[in-house]
């Protein structure tokens, strides 16, 4: 049964989500209305996954906004946007974050000739509203590519872009999900995502959770498993995409395109409409996020694992190329990188 990742304590005005940074050893829930605590929820990956993070965001804002002590509306706005500052620099890469911050703080411009009360009752019911629409466009998603896909099906998915990634359903995942509520029977090969194990801790987590039939496997096994025929299809998901269709993903997911083109296997890139970002004209003008070496170097492991003197190149994500992305699945339709 799929549970949401990221709400809204309505009663209380706070954000909830999953502290993913616990699993999948321990099911921890984390209750935030200051900002700086959202900043850090998104900074240090409790809350991950790019509709995760614009919905976050947005119930984080108002979460943070309705203790605003200005009693006037232009005090109030210019806190408003200071907020909405410092949450959209936490992660540069994921265009949701930005999208969902622009639909507040514009709401709110939109009322600007009202009172601090009202403003708060609107921007609470944008915040409610983008997280609804969240669940129904990766619905949606999955609805759209359980079409490409037949019963029986072996998937093959990069890092993590299912309920955990999302309110609920996810984008990559979105179709498996989608599919077993009607019957259908899929096997999925998980990636493990060096080097924050995303495919492993959670990917691996949420379908076996749900009753999918889950193989997790190393980074470097995928070119293996297709070679020998055992893929049918690739479903990953992604942070922005550039107006020619490059796509800007975790780590590893441009790798995983290379062997998929190479085999003949299609390459699916799941995504709501609004991760792309037609102010970049393409994947060269996609700011990729540098992590803590550290990440690479000891994280996940008892002991550092390599030499102190040893340099660490860390960055969190990749750009594939529109030519080796076979259709963009989204709630709109399927399209062709072409075609965005």
């Amino acid at each position: 049964m799929l549970t949401d990742t990221v709400w809204m304590d309505q009663e209380k005005d706070l954000l909830c989500c999953i502290d993913q940074t616990k699993l999948p050893n321990e099911k921890v829930v984390i209750s935030i209305y200051e900002a700086r605590d959202t900043y850090s929820a998104i900074k240090r990956l409790a809350v991950r996954g790019a509709p995760a993070i614009g919905v976050a965001a947005a119930i984080g804002l108002y979460a943070a906004c309705v203790r605003f002590e200005d009693k006037e509306v232009q005090g109030f706005l210019y806190s408003l946007n200071k907020t909405a500052e410092l949450l959209n620099s936490s992660r540069p890469t994921a265009v949701n974050l930005s999208w969902a911050l622009k639909r507040m703080l514009a709401i709110a411009e939109n009322y600007s000739q009202s009172n601090v009360n009202n403003l708060k009752a609107v921007l609470k019911a944008e915040a409610l509203n983008i997280y609804n629409e969240d669940i129904e466009v990766c619905r949606k998603i999955g609805e759209n590519g359980l079409s490409l896909l037949k019963d029986g099906s072996s998937i093959l998915t990069h890092c993590n872009a299912g309920s955990l990634a999302a309110v609920r359903y996810g984008t990559a995942l979105a179709p498996i999900y989608i599919g077993k509520e009607k019957g259908y029977n899929f096997k999925v090969y998980a990636d493990e995502t060096r080097p924050l194990l995303q495919g492993a801790r959670l990917t691996a987590y949420e379908l076996c959770e749900n009753g999918i039939d889950t193989t997790l496997i190393c980074d470097n096994m995928s070119a293996s498993l297709m070679q020998k025929g055992m893929v049918d299809a690739v479903l990953v998901g992604c942070d922005r995409v550039a107006a020619n269709g490059d796509t800007a993903n975790k780590i590893g997911t441009l790798g995983v395109a290379l062997i998929a083109k190479a085999y003949s296997v299609p390459f699916y890139v799941c995504a709501p409409y609004s991760t792309i970002d037609y102010s970049c004209k393409s994947g060269e003008d996609i700011i990729i996020e540098q992590r803590d070496a550290s990440e690479v170097m000891e994280l996940h492991f008892i002991n550092r694992m390599t030499h102190p003197d040893a340099k660490v190149y860390n960055p969190a994500f990749d750009v594939t190329p529109a030519e080796l992305i076979t259709a963009f699945i989204t709630e709109k339709g399927v399209f062709s990188p072409k075609r965005i």
